[in-house]
């Protein structure tokens, strides 16, 4: 077999672009998401019904169909239906990726919440804190805690999700492994190469959430 490494050497300045704009988007996203999962989290736990009818919608369309939809509908389909111009590629991934990872993380917290014992809430209740006061300083700092895990999951999904973006011309790390294919005509040492990228990322990302873990533990221990 003729392997041509050098020549993916020669696009490596590119291919690292293409990674900073991967990483830009994956935390962008889940940025925007845990605050949107957080919110869509309190609504569905809610006893207010619209409310909870609202996000158990939310969360069943984007947990209920493809991400590559999503991102087709939001570029092409949402501009039609406001009748605006298209958005530009960068705004409609990040808004798709946006919300499709609010819906996961808001699961994630809502199982977070739920896993904390109700005798907690009572007695915050008892101590005289209204609902939100022993949410905000008793329920979720421990439902962030055991949510960690799944987040780091979500974090790392999303990373490799992101790469749907390429079929909108975003030049992220995927789209430009195609662009260089395009370019050179050497598609196993380009993907090869994009694919461990990825894994560097990946891995990177386990082994913090990995630090987070530890760290949380020794506080829960000390405690």
């Amino acid at each position: 077999m003729d392997f041509r490494f050098n020549v993916v050497i020669d696009y490596m300045p590119l291919l690292l672009q293409g990674m900073k704009l991967t990483i830009q988007l994956t935390v962008i996203s889940v940025a925007v998401g845990t605050v949107i999962g957080l919110v869509v989290s309190l609504f569905r736990l809610s006893s207010f019904k619209p409310f909870s009818i609202a996000a158990r919608i939310y969360i069943d369309f984007f947990r209920g169909t493809p991400l590559l939809v999503q991102i087709f509908l939001f570029h092409y389909g949402l501009p039609q239906l406001l009748g605006v111009q298209a958005f530009s590629s960068y705004v409609s991934g990040t808004l798709a990726l946006s919300l499709n990872s609010g819906a996961y993380i808001a699961e994630i917290f809502r199982g977070g919440i739920q896993s904390i014992h109700g005798g907690q809430m009572e007695a915050a209740r008892s101590l005289g804190m209204t609902y939100g006061q022993a949410m905000r300083h008793i329920i979720l700092p421990q439902a962030f805690k055991r949510s960690i895990p799944p987040l780091g999951n979500e974090f790392i999904a999303m990373l490799k999700d992101s790469s749907l973006v390429s079929v909108i011309s975003l030049q992220e790390l995927m789209q430009t492994g195609r662009i260089i294919v395009g370019r050179t005509y050497r598609p196993f040492e380009t993907f090869i190469t994009v694919a461990l990228l990825y894994l560097v990322m990946t891995m990177t990302i386990s082994q913090f959430v990995s630090h987070l873990e530890r760290v949380f533990g020794k506080d829960d221990h000390s405690e």
